[in-house]
């Protein structure tokens, strides 16, 4: 799968990856307070944020660098590194959550 992403994020999932779930679409209105401050995921666990309208800022504090998704794009995220959303005005999004087929 490609994705866009910034520089210091992988922009292609790992083979092999099985998907494992996905969240409901978030609004602006509906974004849970925990996603706009630094979380992970699981060990073994890779995100996709799918943007579906509008634009959302992926921040990853540890790399010092961020990312703007508009519609239409998405961005990978990696296994236990701290990262945080920002919606830029109206937005649509989603995660699918993808990890190996044997966990």
């Amino acid at each position: 799968m490609n994705a866009r992403a910034g520089p210091d994020y992988p922009t292609d999932l790992p083979p092999g990856l099985t998907f494992r779930r996905k969240t409901p679409v978030f609004t602006e209105a509906s974004l849970p307070d925990a996603l706009t401050k630094d979380h992970t995921t699981k060990a073994g666990v890779w995100g996709v944020i799918h943007v579906e309208r509008g634009r959302l800022r992926y921040c990853v504090p540890s790399e010092g660098s961020a990312v703007e998704i508009a519609a239409g794009g998405a961005a990978i995220v990696a296994p236990e590194v701290p990262h945080r959303v920002t919606p830029l005005g109206e937005v649509a999004f989603y995660v699918a959550f993808w990890g190996a087929s044997d966990s």
